[in-house]
């Protein structure tokens, strides 16, 4: 589930957390490092169980309202498409969910204002409303409402940031990712599918695993070596001076270019231009691009590293 680039992301967090940390270990930080990526996939779990509350809460609603001492028509004869629709029915029942839940206590009940906030965002939404107004009943539409709910309603929701930054200091930048997983779990439900259907994991495979942990560790032991090969390349300027975040990003690229033999040296420079754009300053990128260049050419021109692999002919 987690994607290579979130889990470049987490070693990147952590290494500057590792480096700024008076007393670090690298032991601690690396158990505080796989803990910050099972926050990601406990956070994927939590959102999946937000629809459900906030079916319950429409539910709730139209009970109340057949309650009134006067109702009217539309009270006593609520339209139930919204909580009957079967895809979150499905997510309802769901073994996987259901287990990851009670073994976590996650829970929404202590925020119902939160969860009447987003129903009225959802409620007063257009693709709700023509949801709502349409006689089809199908799969298909019942999955397309949830990808409206979750990219243009939950995912855009201030009040949904306020409450996970609250909950988690590793939440902050993560909603955007989990809900593309969430989306992409929707779409692998079928219309005959149980409790029984698989959630996403949160390691793809073990390879995944060994990447977090490795690029992590060798970044750290390989330090000097590799802040000295960056000052060969930035000689007009003073290492102290570059932002902190850039020189962690040139660490870490070269750190991935020397120790993964099977990533291809394109995918590493990219990854991590796309990377400080987000992380650093507006012109990281440029600077990044530049010094990282160099780099990996007098790494290639020294036999520093070797590719191996499919496609990979040439690289070394």
């Amino acid at each position: 589930m987690i994607s290579r680039r979130i889990l470049r992301i987490k070693v990147l967090q952590l290494l500057y957390a590792y480096y700024t940390d008076t007393d670090a270990s690298l032991n601690k930080f690396e158990k505080e490092l796989f803990h910050s990526i099972n926050k990601t996939y406990e956070l994927y779990h939590y959102l999946l169980l937000l629809i459900i509350e906030i079916t319950d809460y429409a539910a709730g609603r139209m009970d109340i309202a057949r309650q009134k001492n006067f109702p009217s028509y539309e009270d006593l004869h609520p339209n139930t498409k919204f909580i009957e629709n079967k895809v979150i029915q499905q997510i309802r029942m769901n073994s996987d969910l259901n287990s990851f839940l009670n073994r976590n206590k996650l829970s929404w009940v202590r925020n119902p204002e939160l969860i009447k906030k987003i129903y009225l965002r959802i409620k007063n939404s257009e693709v709700y409303k023509k949801y709502m107004e349409s006689h089809e009943r199908s799969f298909e539409n019942d999955k397309q409402l949830l990808y409206s709910i979750y990219a243009s309603n939950i995912a855009t929701s201030e009040d949904l940031y306020n409450h996970l930054e609250e909950q988690s200091i590793y939440w902050n930048d993560e909603v955007e990712f989990v809900i593309s997983i969430i989306i992409k779990t929707i779409k692998g439900f079928q219309e005959n599918d149980r409790e029984n259907v698989r959630l996403f994991t949160l390691f793809k495979n073990d390879d995944d695993i060994e990447f977090v942990k490795r690029l992590f560790r060798k970044a750290i032991l390989h330090k000097d070596e590799y802040h000295e090969l960056i000052r060969k390349f930035t000689q007009h300027w003073e290492i102290e001076r570059i932002a902190f975040m850039d020189i962690l990003i040139l660490q870490l690229a070269i750190t991935e270019v020397i120790e993964f033999d099977s990533i291809p040296t394109k995918v590493t420079f990219n990854e991590f231009l796309e990377i400080a754009k987000y992380y650093s300053t507006n012109k990281s990128s440029i600077f990044i691009n530049g010094v990282l260049d160099k780099i990996i050419g007098y790494l290639k021109q020294n036999n520093k590293f070797r590719k191996q692999g499919r496609g990979l002919v040439g690289e070394s």
